[in-house]
């Protein structure tokens, strides 16, 4: 299939196998390992393409061709092979712990070469992290730190000692005596800090941060040293397997005669609290053929010493007491610390047994522990006797009585009094390591410190069979650890590149804040519950864990003992201990001893006898006064300090600039050349490479600020080139490089790179003159190409401002004109009435005229009257003539326009009168004429009546159509309001559908982040199992979760079923029956287990239309499932002009949007045994023939200009849903032709319906346009030949073909 294409499988031993693929399945894809041809199915999330050279080894796994957690696990195993232990992670370092010695890998010639270089430039090394954290610090006046993780033997603590080293060989003044006070340091914290275990050689049991300050102009000034979480347990007790701290042994392998003599030193086995476990030196050959046999214990006699490439305990005794003399410390002082280190031996050995006198159960001093008392007290300088009183007795002081009270001896039963021997031990030797590190910083002070480089190095994720409060510890600040990283690396980096508008896609990495806040969190965090557990009376390990229990029982990252899949931890009862499922997997605390461990006093007596002692030194040890109160032993809380400590790191790594090493353990035997895969891969995982491997897909972990890049280079442009602004100045000298698009990209304030690509750009930047002159040549023409443009678009953009000033200056004179007509109507309105109302005036004024003149009989009369009308006419000319030529406002012509009115009213009147006696005489000259107007009035009203009846009876019809009108738009309301409800209604169940669809999302991702953390739970319980020759077993899921094999229980892996979907509102009852129409095709034909071969046979040869139609459904079910993982596991770092696109993207993106709106129709069939195949062939069915052409642009010419896209065409026929012919028609190359059957993988697997064809405008063409490009590229001959091989489907292309 698809061209056996390698891919890795996974495994449980080796990580992942390579192999082929040989089958596809809605879920799974069966592969065929090249090893053993043994057959694999795994899920689709567990199998990833392999590169296609099987021995490419990169610098950076960034630049692999396919970025995925199988391919970043071969490149590191490849590496590991040629002793190449260093590999890049983008800006993350892996360091891969070899267990052999490499002294060619950190030479001072190796210092010098990495000095000022930029990461990428020379192959990986932790050296080239710590010049990162240099130059950083320098540039961006930013303190730096380096954070270097792993697991216990990971080769944490050696990194660190490189890390120093190269500040301080490579950045120091000369490596002067801070310099080497501050790499000296290591060998004598190592020697009281550092202890073997299991895992470790020489392991760290204690965490440091370490600081390099600088000055202004970046030398060393001083250091300073902080501790956290010394594990006080070890001294008292050890595991077979385990030692001590490394200083005992060194002690008893390597002190002089005359020290062992004045400190009474012998062998481990003497020392009941190094005896408990290993009492092997670490030696070489030399080394041990020189050990005295007065030295050596049983079990080096019996089996010889230990070797490790680092370690000798007689060699390394010698470098510690040289190391105390290089930090000034005194012999005196010396002395005092070795006394310190014996007195703690020799009071280990004074045991205790029952003391038969005391009635009150009380103990007493063993009688062959009395030399070890007396030694104690010697070494200590105290009494032996107040010793002896001190670890058998308790003063208590009772609150009332006396002026302080009475003091009353308590007697102590023999495990109390081991347990106070053992908590002084304790107490002693932690006060001593504090001095030590107070002893180191005092070595290199300094005043004045602008910056700093601080290395971490803490205890890695610890996970034991017995896990007690110190791992409780060590884990929760490894959770806080991977935080930092997620938000540093994975946050703040994605934040980043939202701000500055990249566009680069979410990357999603599982947060493990839950877990914090149930540690830390005030009230009813578990440390708080301790604490106040630890506070009452008579305080409870089982009441402390049921507490535990209670509190957090719906908490999926709390869980009961029973849960944990090593079966030895399944044994411990629910209030004996709990399991935490952390980021690296689950681990199961047994609480025994919480409350004692987390309570770091003493007892009054105790603390008041060291504060006695004679001995100076001893003395100083225990700074404080006697007086406090000694009512009931002191509380003083382990957990709480540590987590205050915790607080400030968390604090000081915030406020630097971060940079990360992942330290990887090889394998579990701490041999070299052995790498266990499956190991490995755990630790990539919970160090969250795989996360930045998909961020770094699309992302940029590179990146530089334009002024910084300005000032970097600009010593290399001449003058004309550095007046540039710092932006424009990038951008010429990125275009005058020729770099890829790809490679870079400009944000807001930046510009980023990736990977590697900035140290190629720096290369170029400081090559020879020769090619930097060409390069300055190149910036100058591309600066003058860019003002032409620029001066073209100026031109054009004047030309538009020339024509947008014309179009302004018409609309102001359009406003101008508008405002001035508005001011004359405001002006002259007033007069304009005023003469429409003079000239009303006038009117009556000539009826008056009339009726004068109409007066016969009186002439003396009718002369007077004449002579008053002239006189109102000239009056209303004078009006007139006023009105035109004065200002006169609203009010004054209302007052002269009724004055002239009533004037004309009242010669009106007086002319009626004269009129009315005239009018009587024609009265009755007028009667008979109304009579006879009467009678033709009534005739003229029967006929008007007639006309209204008329005129009634039309409007009556008029509106009954206008009503039976409007009840018909009201009904086409009604149906379209209906109309619109439905579409609501569609709408808002395709919402809920959506909402639906997120929320099955979400709880699917929820579910699977809970399946890969049990997954994670189980490896590490093998791991674990492995490690102690125990049993792991498979842990039931809860109740909410599907049940599945592991993938470490088999190389067969077993899917994790998805969870089924809700059933989703189906918007139209037609999609219902459609859906269910095609859900019981599938259930009379249950293809779930049918190969992918079998299904392609059964299309070719089935003569049953209802197997042939779900023999299809299923083949392009599975075909878009295994597209969709190919587009996820797609090249990354290949930008070829053949990209894998079987349609083009804008037919893409249609069926994506469908497939968002619309949940799938057809549920997939659970599997069951297949239904019988037929063997007859049959013609095909005749279903509808469609053809289509869609243009499309090359992937590379996406972001180029329109004039310079090369634009393709892409020629579809569909034989009913499913495509049948495929054709692409490229500018510059052959034409590709796909036909159906024989090259089904590279061709669209969508359905007609999802690709949006039919509604796509154009897109449809005639079937003689299709056959005429199809066969001038060659499609006939194609397709003949793959139907004489016996390759094509039948379609109705073959048929029409072969007839």
């Amino acid at each position: 299939m698809d061209d056996q294409q390698k891919v890795w499988a996974p495994d449980p031993a080796n990580g992942f196998k390579m192999g082929s693929i040989v089958d596809i399945k809605t879920d799974t894809i069966t592969v065929e390992l090249f090893e053993n041809k043994k057959q694999v199915t795994a899920p689709y999330d567990r199998v990833f393409p392999a590169e296609e050279d099987d021995n490419k080894t990169v610098n950076d796994n960034c630049a692999l061709m396919y970025l995925n957690e199988a391919t970043l696990l071969n490149n590191i195993r490849l590496r590991y092979k040629k002793n190449q232990i260093y590999t890049y992670v983008a800006n993350i370092l892996i360091a891969v712990n070899p267990y052999s010695d490499m002294p060619h890998l950190y030479s001072k010639d190796v210092i010098k070469k990495y000095q000022g270089k930029s990461l990428g430039v020379l192959p990986p090394h932790v050296f080239a992290i710590a010049d990162k954290a240099f130059r950083d610090m320098k540039v961006y006046k930013q303190s730096q730190a380096i954070v270097v993780s792993g697991e216990s033997g990971a080769g944490k603590t050696e990194s660190t000692k490189y890390i120093l080293r190269y500040l301080t060989e490579s950045h120091g003044s000369g490596a002067g005596i801070i310099e080497q006070r501050i790499v000296e340091a290591n060998p004598l914290l190592e020697a009281f800090g550092n202890a073997k275990t299991m895992r470790n050689n020489n392991s760290s049991r204690f965490g440091k941060f370490v600081e390099m300050h600088f000055d202004n102009k970046n030398t060393v000034v001083g250091g300073y040293v902080s501790h956290y979480l010394l594990e006080k347990s070890r001294i008292v007790g050890q595991s077979k397997e385990e030692r001590n701290y490394h200083v005992f042994y060194r002690i008893c392998a390597g002190a002089p005669e005359e020290l062992r003599k004045k400190f009474h030193i012998t062998t481990p086995d003497d020392y009941s609290y190094l005896k408990k476990g290993n009492t092997q030196y670490f030696t070489t050959k030399e080394t041990a053929a020189k050990l005295p046999d007065n030295r050596k214990s049983s079990q080096y006699k019996k089996e010889g010493g230990m070797t490790d490439i680092i370690l000798d305990d007689i060699k390394d005794y010698k470098k510690m007491e040289a190391a105390i003399h290089k930090l000034g410390v005194t012999e005196e002082e010396k002395m005092d610390i070795f006394r310190v280190v014996a007195g703690v031996l020799h009071l280990g050995n004074i045991l205790m047994e029952d003391c038969s006198e005391d009635n009150k159960g009380g103990s007493m001093i063993a009688a062959g522990a009395e030399r070890a008392l007396k030694l104690t007290a010697e070494l200590m300088m105290v009494d032996a006797e107040d010793l002896r009183e001190s670890l058998t007795t308790r003063i208590m002081q009772t609150a009332k009585g006396g002026g302080r009270g009475t003091l009353i001896k308590v007697p102590l039963r023999k495990d109390q009094a081991t347990h106070a021997r053992d908590a002084l031990a304790k107490a002693i030797y932690s006060t001593l390591f504090d001095y030590i590190v107070d002893r180191v910083n005092r070595c290199f002070p300094f005043k004045n410190s602008s910056t700093y480089i601080g290395v971490l190095d803490i205890a890695g994720f610890e996970y034991f069979q017995l896990n007690s409060f110190e791992q409780f510890c060590i884990n929760y600040c490894n959770e806080k650890l991977q935080q930092f990283f997620n938000k540093r690396v994975l946050k703040e980096e994605q934040e980043l590149y939202q701000r500055e508008g990249l566009g680069i896609a979410h990357v999603s990495y599982v947060d493990n804040q839950d877990t914090i806040d149930m540690i830390e969190v005030k009230p009813g965090g578990i440390m708080d519950l301790l604490d106040e557990e630890s506070k009452l009376p008579r305080a409870s390990n089982n009441n402390f864990t049921t507490n535990i229990h209670t509190k957090h029982k719906a908490n999926f990252r709390l869980a009961v003992p029973r849960k944990s899949p090593l079966t030895i931890h399944r044994n411990v009862r629910d209030d004996e201990g709990f399991l935490i499922r952390h980021f690296a997997g689950a681990v199961c605390y047994q609480t025994f001893q919480f409350i004692e461990k987390n309570n770091d006093a003493l007892h009054a007596s105790l603390e008041c006898l060291m504060q006695e002692s004679k001995h100076k030194f001893i003395k100083s040890l225990f700074p404080g006064t006697s007086s406090k109160s000694i009512q009931k032993l002191a509380f003083i809380s382990v957990g709480s300090k540590f987590k205050k400590q915790l607080m400030e790191l968390m604090e000081k790594l915030e406020s630097t600039g971060s940079n990360f090493i992942r330290c990887i353990k090889p394998n579990s035997k701490m041999v070299d050349q052995l790498f266990e895969g499956g190991q490995i891969l755990n630790q990539l995982q919970c160090a969250g490479m795989v996360s930045v491997l998909n961020l770094m897909q699309g992302g940029y972990p590179s990146r530089a600020v334009f002024a910084d890049l300005y000032t970097m280079y600009k010593q290399y442009m001449p003058k004309e080139l550095v007046r540039l602004d710092p932006r424009l100045f990038c951008k010429a000298l990125f275009k005058a490089l020729g770099l890829d698009d790809y490679d870079f990209k400009f944000g807001l304030t930046k510009v980023f790179f990736r990977p590697g690509k900035f140290a190629e750009f720096d290369q170029l930047m400081k090559s020879d003159p020769e090619n930097l002159a060409f390069l300055v040549k190149k910036v100058k023409r591309w600066l003058l190409c860019t003002r032409w443009k620029y001066a073209q678009f100026g031109t054009l953009m004047v030309i538009k401002l020339k024509n947008k000033i014309e179009y302004r200056r018409k609309a102001l004179v359009k406003m101008q004109s508008c405002v001035r007509m508005y001011v004359a109507i405001k002006k002259h309105r007033p007069r304009y009435k005023g003469l429409q109302l003079v000239s009303t005036l006038r009117k009556q004024l000539d009826e008056m005229k009339k009726i004068v003149n109409s007066i016969k009989e009186d002439k003396k009369t009718k002369d007077r009257l004449s002579k008053d009308v002239g006189e109102m006419e000239k009056a209303m000319d004078a009006l007139v003539k006023r009105i035109k030529t004065t200002m006169m406002t609203r009010q004054q012509i209302d007052a002269a326009y009724f004055d002239m009115s009533n004037k004309i009213n009242n010669e009106l009147k007086e002319i009626a009168k004269k009129k009315a006696k005239a009018e009587e005489q024609e009265r009755l000259r007028k009667i008979q004429e109304e009579m006879e107007l009467e009678r033709k009035k009534k005739e003229e009203e029967e006929r008007k009546r007639k006309k209204e009846e008329e005129e009634r009876r039309k409007k009556a019809e008029m509106e009954a159509k206008r009503k039976r009108e409007e009840e018909e738009a009201k009904r086409r309301a009604e149906e379209e309001r209906k109309r619109q409800e439905e579409e609501r209604k569609r709408i808002e169940a395709d919402r809920k559908l959506q909402a639906e669809k997120r929320r099955q999302e979400e709880e699917e991702a929820k579910r699977q982040a809970q399946m890969e953390q049990e997954r994670r739970d189980y490896e590490m319980a093998l791991r674990l199992a492995q490690e102690n020759e125990a049993e792991a077993m498979q842990v039931e899921r809860q109740a909410d979760t599907l049940t599945s094999a592991s993938p470490m229980m088999t190389p067969v892996i077993q899917p994790f079923q998805p969870m089924q979907p809700m059933q989703p509102l189906l918007p139209q009852r037609s999609e219902q029956v459609i859906a269910q129409k095609q859900t019981n095709l599938l259930k009379r034909h249950d293809l779930g287990k049918w190969k992918y071969a079998e299904l392609r046979d059964a299309i070719n040869t089935s003569c049953e239309i209802d197997l042939l139609e779900a023999c299809r459904e299923e083949f392009h079910r599975r075909l878009k499932v295994y597209h969709a993982w190919k587009v996820k596991n797609k090249k990354q770092n290949v930008r070829n002009e053949t990209a894998d696109q079987r349609a083009p993207v804008s037919v893409i993106e249609t069926a994506h949007e469908q497939e968002q709106m619309h949940a799938p129709l057809i549920p997939v069939p659970g599997p069951s045994p297949g239904a019988a195949k037929p063997a007859q062939p049959a013609a095909p069915p005749s279903n509808e023939q469609r053809y289509f052409r869609v243009p499309f642009v090359r992937p590379s010419d996406q972001h180029k200009d329109p004039q310079f896209k090369k634009k393709g065409w892409w020629y579809a026929h569909f034989d009913g849903p499913w495509i049948a012919r495929q054709m692409e028609i490229h500018p510059e190359k052959q034409p590709v032709l796909l036909v159906a059957g024989k090259d089904d993988l590279q061709m669209c697997e969508l359905s007609l319906d999802e690709t949006g064809l039919t509604r796509k405008r154009g897109a449809e063409v005639l079937e003689r346009e299709f056959e005429s490009e199809w066969d001038k590229n060659g499609g006939r001959n194609y397709l003949m030949l793959a139907i004489k091989n016996k390759q094509a489907r039948q379609t109705y292309a073959t048929q029409k073909l072969q007839s």
